[in-house]
C-alpha cells in the first residue's frame, strides 16, 4: 500500500508539471492562461501561440500521461488498481497543478496518454485507436475539439463496461476520467449548445 501511495503521489506531481505554461515561457509568453480563452492547454497554445508550440505541449502533456502508469506498474508489482489510480492521478495533477495555483488544463492529452498506456498493459492496445479515430472524424467533420473531446469521454467508461465485464476498479477508472474531461468542458458545452463555441482554424468568438 504505501507502494501504491508513493506511486499516486509522483503520478499526481508529475501531472502537476504544466507544459503549456513552460512552453508559452519559451516562446515569451509569461502566462498562456492570461491569453486566448485561458486554459493551460495545447488547444489554446494553438490559437495563441502556434503550431509548433502546441505540438510541443501535446506531446508533453501526453508522454506524462505515459510515464505515470508505467511508474506505477513497476513500483507496485503490476498491481493494476494502484496504476488505474496513478493513471487519474497523473490527470488530477495536470486539471489541479500544485505548481501552478491548482489552475490547469481539461486534461485531454494526459488522459490520451494514461488511457494508451493502460489499454496496452491490460492487452486491449486498440481501444485508445478507436477513441483517436472518433475524435478525428467528430473534429473534422465539426471542427469543433471540445465535441470531439467530450464525446470520446463519455464514449470510454461504456468501452471499458463492455470489454472488461466485473473489472470495477476498471470501470471507475474510465468513469473518473469522463467524468473530468466532461466537467472541464462545461463552458465548451453551453458555447455548443448557443452556436458561439470556437472552430478549429478560427480566431475566437467576441
Amino acid at each position: 500500500m504505501i507502494k501504491g501511495i508513493i506511486a499516486v503521489i509522483i503520478a499526481y506531481l508529475l501531472g502537476s508539471i504544466s507544459n503549456s505554461i513552460l512552453v508559452g515561457h519559451m516562446f515569451g509568453i509569461k502566462d498562456i492562461r492570461q491569453h486566448g480563452s485561458g486554459n493551460a492547454g495545447s488547444t489554446n497554445v494553438l490559437r495563441t501561440i502556434g503550431v509548433k508550440a502546441a505540438a510541443l505541449t501535446f506531446l508533453g502533456d501526453v508522454l506524462k500521461g505515459v510515464v505515470a502508469p508505467i511508474l506505477a506498474y513497476f513500483i507496485c508489482g503490476k498491481n493494476m488498481p494502484w496504476v488505474f489510480a496513478a493513471g487519474y492521478a497523473v490527470i488530477f495533477g495536470h486539471v489541479f497543478p500544485i505548481f501552478f495555483g491548482f489552475k490547469g488544463g481539461k486534461g485531454v492529452a494526459t488522459s490520451l496518454g494514461v488511457v494508451l498506456t493502460v489499454s496496452i498493459l491490460t492487452g486491449k492496445f486498440y481501444i485508445p485507436l478507436v477513441l483517436l479515430g472518433v475524435f478525428i472524424v467528430v473534429v473534422l467533420i465539426s471542427r469543433y475539439v471540445s465535441l470531439g473531446s467530450v464525446l470520446v469521454a463519455a464514449a470510454y467508461p461504456f468501452m471499458i463496461a463492455l470489454m472488461f465485464k466485473g473489472n470495477y476498479y476498471y470501470l471507475i477508472f474510465a468513469v473518473l476520467i469522463a467524468l473530468t474531461i466532461i466537467i472541464k468542458h462545461r463552458k465548451n458545452i453551453s458555447r455548443l449548445v448557443k452556436g458561439t463555441e470556437s472552430k478549429v482554424g478560427e480566431k475566437k468568438k467576441l
